[in-house]
C-alpha cells in the first residue's frame, strides 16, 4: 500500500487542475453611511482614550482590519489593558 501524506490538506495536483472550476471569490458588501461613521467614530474614541494604534476601518466595509493597525500582542493585550475604552467606544451588540 502507497504512503499517503495527509500533512497536507489537499492534493496538490488535483487543487490545481480543479482551480478554474472554483467560484470567483464574493465581493464584500459595502457599509452603509451610517456604519461608516459608526466605525470612523470607535476608531476616534479609541485613539481619544490612548489606543493610538488603533486602525482605521476599511473605507468600503467599514471593518476594522487587525492586520493593518497594531501588533498581535498589542491585540492580543486590548481587552486586558482597555477594557474602560472598548467598553466606551465599542457600540452597543
Amino acid at each position: 500500500m502507497p504512503y499517503e501524506d495527509k500533512t497536507k490538506p489537499w492534493n496538490e495536483e488535483a487543487h490545481t487542475t480543479c482551480a478554474s472550476l472554483h467560484p470567483a471569490p464574493r465581493s464584500p458588501d459595502p457599509a452603509d453611511p451610517d456604519q461608516l461613521a459608526a466605525a470612523r467614530k470607535q476608531t476616534d474614541c479609541m485613539r481619544a482614550e490612548g489606543v493610538s494604534w488603533y486602525p482605521d476601518p476599511d473605507p468600503v466595509t467599514a471593518e476594522i482590519d487587525q492586520a493593518k493597525g497594531g501588533t498581535p500582542e498589542q491585540w492580543s493585550a486590548l481587552k486586558r489593558d482597555h477594557a474602560d475604552a472598548l467598553r466606551k467606544c465599542r457600540p452597543a451588540r
